[in-house]
């Protein structure tokens, strides 16, 4: 059988690691639990964690594109107030959404200040 692992953290490469800290802080309450300009961490207090680590040539990839290696989900209430929320602290909203149909919004893509691509979605009915 093989070892279960239990998922400690997600590590994202930018260029600023306490700016992109203080962003996720903002949208996900999580607290800050490290922050220097070469590293930063938020924690989810259940043993969860983002950890944020300068990489200063970093160069984010556009959206849509085929060079984008994962993003993350996050469920809000209000898909459009938190999204526009979310700009307003530094996110961009790409024009491609293709979450966004004639029948309603499912999720939004944005990208963090460093252009990592995150969802808004909506919490489950």
């Amino acid at each position: 059988m093989t070892t279960k692992a239990k998922l400690l953290a997600v590590s994202l490469d930018c260029p600023e690691p306490k700016k992109l800290a203080e962003f996720y802080h903002e949208i996900t309450g999580w607290e800050i639990t490290y922050a220097t300009d070469e590293y930063a961490a938020v924690s989810d207090g259940d043993g969860l964690n983002i950890y944020f680590g300068q990489l200063p040539e970093r160069e984010a990839v556009t959206w849509p594109s085929p060079n984008k290696q994962f993003h993350l989900d996050f469920r809000v209430p209000d898909v459009e107030k938190a999204a526009a929320e979310y700009v307003e602290l530094g996110a961009t909203r790409p024009d491609f959404q293709p979450g966004v149909t004639e029948e309603g919004v499912r999720w939004i893509v944005l990208q963090d200040p460093a252009g990592h691509a995150f969802c808004v979605c909506p919490e489950p009915s």
